[in-house]
């Protein structure tokens, strides 16, 4: 029996309904920024890549933000976990570092799809502990990362800032092995964000966090197609939300065929419900380096104006993307009340 949700404003408006006020999550919510996070991650001595798999400490560190007035929990794992079943190991130190890189046809097939939940066993398992510890109190989100940023990750065989010239060259010298690769990683994203709604998720997140390194004809070759056939595959039995990082083009995120898009701060609210439509739901988007380290009187406005732009009607607020490790906890706490405030 599915139990009823208290809190459904995130529901609401993923489905294009007026609400109160907008339903708020912060991407990366839970971890770096909160005290107590840290304090568990200082307790428990894990590293990253086993706390992960760690489904009682995930569980845990997945609820830490309802202390704090979100409207929806987004499970605690990383985008890179469903790679390391496939054949690409990694660790994090800090960052994830894999043990080879992936660069070329053979590289390619040597990756291979898997069980998801003989594998992943714990994604499951965190997912029914925090259902349960909720008790339908709000909605419990999963996501993924999107094939390109995967294969940008494994390419550079590490995290990538503003470049990523392994990936870069992978794309265009070596475009049968590129394919293949995507291939292989669409499959396996479609199987892991099935796995998640079938363990209760009540909307999923694709985050093409990559996008930042590309123009918009890379995008629309090699990104897109492959979004657009995860989300196809998984259809629409949950709400589904499409977040490029930095990206402005609008149109890409509606064509990718997730019922949401999410906005960087790249694009407003207003100049993408005129290109794609009044009844858009979109989700976003106070930028993430200006809640970090702007002045507090500009961040109050930037939300009064975000909301009010939202209109309160198919709007979920957030940010233009992950809450930075430096971001002021009590800018975060604080952040949630004045959205909460600002419809009112």
């Amino acid at each position: 029996m599915t139990t009823a949700i208290t809190n459904d404003l995130l529901l609401r408006a993923a489905h294009g309904e007026r609400t109160p006020r907008p339903p708020v999550w912060l991407m990366r919510q839970a971890g770096r920024t909160d005290p107590e996070y840290n304090a568990l991650r200082e307790r428990c001595g894990l590293p990253l890549h086993d706390l992960f798999r760690h489904a009682e400490l995930s569980a845990e560190i997945s609820l830490l933000p309802a202390r704090f007035g979100v409207d929806a929990i987004i499970y605690f794992q990383d985008i890179l976990t469903p790679l390391a079943p496939m054949g690409a190991p990694f660790i994090f130190d800090p960052g994830p570092v894999f043990e080879r890189a992936i660069r070329s046809v053979e590289d390619a097939e040597a990756l291979h799809r898997f069980d998801m939940a003989e594998e992943l066993p714990f994604v499951p398992d965190i997912f029914a502990r925090v259902k349960a510890e909720l008790d339908g109190a709000m909605p419990v989100l999963g996501f993924a990362g999107a094939p390109l940023t995967l294969l940008v990750f494994l390419a550079e065989g590490k995290s990538f800032g503003d470049s990523a010239p392994h990936a870069m060259a992978l794309l265009r010298e070596q475009p049968a092995a590129a394919r293949k690769l995507l291939d292989k990683l669409t499959a396996m994203t479609i199987d892991y964000l099935t796995l998640q709604i079938e363990a209760g998720a009540d909307a999923v997140q694709l985050f093409e966090s990559a996008a930042h390194l590309l123009d918009e004809a890379t995008y629309r070759e090699w990104a897109l197609p492959y979004q657009q056939q995860v989300f196809d595959a998984i259809g629409q039995s949950v709400p589904t939300i499409m977040f490029a990082r930095d990206w402005a083009d609008a149109a890409s995120l509606k064509e990718s065929g997730a019922s949401i898009v999410s906005l960087s701060s790249a694009i407003t609210i207003t100049q993408a419900r005129a290109a794609l439509g009044a009844d858009t739901v979109v989700q976003g988007n106070l930028d993430n380096i200006l809640l970090a380290d702007g002045d507090e009187a500009v961040i109050a406005e930037e939300v009064k104006r975000i909301v009010a732009e939202g209109e309160c009607r198919g709007h979920i607020f957030n940010l233009s993307h992950g809450l930075l490790r430096h971001t002021p906890f009590d800018r975060v706490c604080r952040l949630v009340e004045q959205v909460k405030a600002a419809a009112g």
